[in-house]
C-alpha cells in the first residue's frame, strides 16, 4: 500500500508559478498511474492532470492546460506539478492519487479510479 505526502504549496501572486511535489512510499512507484486534483471551498474535487506509470501517457483538464506540467521520477518515487501561469482560480488544497495500472500509456480523470490520496496542500493566488 503506497502513502502519498504532497508539498509545494503556499500563496502566490496571479502569474506566478509553484512547483508541487508528492513523494510516495510504501510501494512500487513504478507500478501507480498518478493524478493530481483540486478542491476550492464549496466546490468538489476535481481533477487537474494523470501521468502514466511510464510518463508517456499524459492528460490535462482543459483549464491548465499550456500552463502545468505533470511530470514523474520513478527513481525519486515522486510526481511534480509545475504550476505557471498561476490565477486566482487555481486556488486551492491540490490532492495526488494513486492507483496500480501496469500499462505504461495509461492514466486516470476520474476520482472513483483512484485508491490511494495523500493529504493535500494548499495553493493560493492573490490578484
Amino acid at each position: 500500500q503506497v502513502q502519498l505526502v504532497e508539498s509545494g504549496g503556499g500563496l502566490v501572486q496571479a502569474g506566478g508559478s509553484l512547483r508541487l511535489s508528492c513523494a510516495a512510499s510504501g510501494g512500487t512507484f513504478s507500478a501507480y498511474a498518478m493524478g493530481w486534483f483540486r478542491q476550492a471551498p464549496g466546490k468538489e474535487r476535481e481533477f487537474v492532470a494523470a501521468i502514466s506509470w511510464s510518463g508517456r501517457g499524459i492528460y490535462y483538464t482543459d483549464s491548465v492546460k499550456g500552463r502545468f506540467t505533470i511530470s514523474r521520477d520513478n527513481a525519486k518515487n515522486t510526481m511534480y506539478l509545475q504550476m505557471n501561469g498561476l490565477k486566482p482560480e487555481d486556488t486551492a488544497q491540490y490532492y495526488c492519487a494513486a492507483r496500480l495500472e501496469y500499462r505504461s500509456t495509461v492514466w486516470y480523470n476520474a476520482r472513483r479510479d483512484y485508491n490511494y490520496w495523500g493529504q493535500g496542500t494548499q495553493v493560493t493566488v492573490s490578484t
